[in-house]
């Protein structure tokens, strides 16, 4: 006969907590935000292994948090290489990345549509590979923006910290750019804008690049 088990007792309770941060860290498509989840429910299931006493539990279990701890120290700790190449906009790379993303660019830039005439385009990568794109129109010294994308993998990598307040200045300034106007038409953009020190000029928000 089969022993009798308490399915809602609260050691059980503390291992389905920890299997579902788990599963839902798999579902998750942003790096940085999958390593977290997936950090809180391996801390959360060594918990478990030691309620349980089991051994094989925790050390399994204490590995995954120390690799996730590795991974998200060299995804936010400088330990990745972003560059900004610029680039044709009308280079069929840029209009097939641009095209296969239009649907994730519409979330947060509704009003983009199109390249337009004798823009001034970057790709922005990661470690040598497209993280996103950069597309607006030049008025003087002025960068008037029309597109900033990064993929939703990347969001939290600081691609766009890194373009605006760091070392990626340098590619816009040597672009003859001194400051870079963005209208953003949702709060998202808004947000993620004066989170780069974009502030606020009319209607607009602009960024010096000093």
């Amino acid at each position: 006969m089969l022993a009798r088990v308490n399915w809602l007792s609260p050691v059980e309770l503390v291992g389905y907590l920890a299997s579902g941060l788990v599963v839902a860290s798999l579902a998750m498509t942003n790096v940085v935000r999958l390593r977290t989840i997936s950090l809180i429910g391996s801390v959360i299931f060594v918990v478990y292994g030691v309620l349980l006493g089991s051994i094989p539990i925790i050390l399994t279990n204490a590995a995954v948090a120390g690799l996730n701890v590795w991974f998200l120290r060299k995804e936010l700790g400088g330990g990745r290489t972003l560059g900004a190449v610029p680039i044709d906009a009308h280079a069929p790379f840029l209009q097939d990345f641009l095209r296969t993303h239009l649907a994730d660019i519409h979330k947060s830039q509704p009003g983009y549509q199109s390249i337009p005439a004798d823009a001034f385009a970057l790709v922005l990568t990661r470690d040598g590979l497209p993280a996103g794109a950069l597309l607006g129109e030049r008025r003087g010294a002025e960068l008037r923006l029309t597109l900033d994308y990064v993929m939703e993998a990347y969001r939290d990598s600081r691609i766009g910290r890194w373009l605006y307040t760091a070392d990626g200045r340098k590619v816009l300034r040597d672009a003859g750019f001194r400051r870079v106007v963005a209208t953003p038409s949702t709060s998202v953009h808004r947000t993620y804008l004066q989170a780069m020190g974009f502030v606020a000029e009319g209607d607009a928000l602009v960024r010096a690049l000093d």
